[in-house]
């Protein structure tokens, strides 16, 4: 039976408890796959990463290592809480291994609930420096989080303040361990508006937070489910370089729904329903030279349901075919 990690702190989960919704086997290098014998894909520095949570795989990172190196993926969240406590023996071994898979480390999601009471956010933050340090010696330099596009009791601006002195916070302290801290706008307007007052949905209103912070190491986690939600473009992408973006998620979006009716907590693989311009957002992040990991985060029941391995070559699947657009 398919177990689910009842401690997985994504935006699904959060959004669902809050009540905030409104409604083969390909273990070849990537190059055979896709039928570029040999090619080395220098016009792309971007790894197709694998993440359990996102696709509702719930393993160990040593399992998690094992599946991504079996079906082609290149690169691997890393779990916090366990590079945290591991032994330096274990860590080395651990790095031999995927060093072994050709595996390199995506990004690592962030163990501070910022979002609520201060209280829980200063507990958080007192044990986030043994986390980043985990990670650092590990090699793990991306941690990466979302943010709320509403709140019941805050306005815009109230809100605003809060995230940038809160955010701050962790900022600093990744900062001192060499780690890039990624912020992921959510874009769908119907998420925006399921609470009293609505917040940040859009790139230009996360870039005002991030200069707002002022920390050097915060940048974007661009989603392009996001990105079609908020009613942007290429052209939105090509405002910012590599140094600006921490991490990326590649999603389709429902048929049958306009831009505005979509939901965030119902999405599609990549290629699914060729909603979302998935060509263009890739050939963008190729042009600002992005060099970061690329995950599937689709929130889809269907895929959530199946059993680990399937979750995970379907998924598989999907992030070689929206790669092959950019080949």
């Amino acid at each position: 039976m398919k177990k689910h990690n009842t401690n997985m702190h994504n935006r699904r989960e959060f959004i669902q408890k809050s009540s905030l919704l409104t409604a083969a086997a390909l273990s070849a290098p990537l190059t055979q796959v896709l039928g570029h014998p040999g090619r080395s894909f220098a016009s792309r520095k971007f790894t197709m990463q694998l993440d359990g949570g996102s696709i509702g795989v719930s393993v160990g990172q040593k399992e998690l290592i094992d599946l991504a190196s079996k079906y082609g993926f290149e690169s691997v969240s890393a779990h916090s809480a366990y590079l945290a406590d591991i032994s330096s023996s274990e860590r080395e071994k651990l790095l031999a291994d995927m060093k072994q898979k050709n595996l390199v480390w995506g990004n690592a999601g962030l163990p501070v609930q910022f979002r609520n009471d201060r209280s829980t956010f200063e507990a958080d933050l007192k044990a986030l420096p043994k986390h980043a340090e985990g990670l650092e010696k590990a090699g793990v330099n991306r941690i990466t989080t979302w943010i709320m596009p509403n709140h019941p009791t805050l306005n815009y601006l109230q809100n605003f303040r809060e995230h940038a002195i809160r955010l701050r916070e962790v900022a600093k302290i990744l900062g001192d361990h060499n780690i890039r801290f990624g912020l992921e706008y959510v874009g769908p307007k119907t998420l925006q508006n399921a609470k009293e007052y609505p917040f940040m949905r859009s790139m230009a209103e996360t870039k005002e937070l991030i200069t707002a912070i002022g920390e050097p190491n915060v940048g974007f986690v661009l989603d392009s489910f996001h990105w079609y939600t908020a009613g942007e473009n290429v052209n939105d992408i090509l405002t910012l370089n590599n140094s600006e973006v921490v991490a990326c998620d590649l999603n389709d979006a429902r048929s049958g729904f306009s831009r505005l009716e979509q939901i965030d907590g119902k999405r599609e693989l990549p290629m699914s329903s060729g909603v979302i311009d998935i060509k263009g957002f890739l050939n963008a992040l190729i042009q600002i030279g992005f060099d970061g990991p690329i995950r599937a985060e689709p929130f889809n029941q269907e895929l959530r349901d199946m059993e680990d391995e399937a979750a995970v070559k379907k998924t598989a699947d999907a992030m070689k075919e929206a790669f092959e657009l950019v080949a």
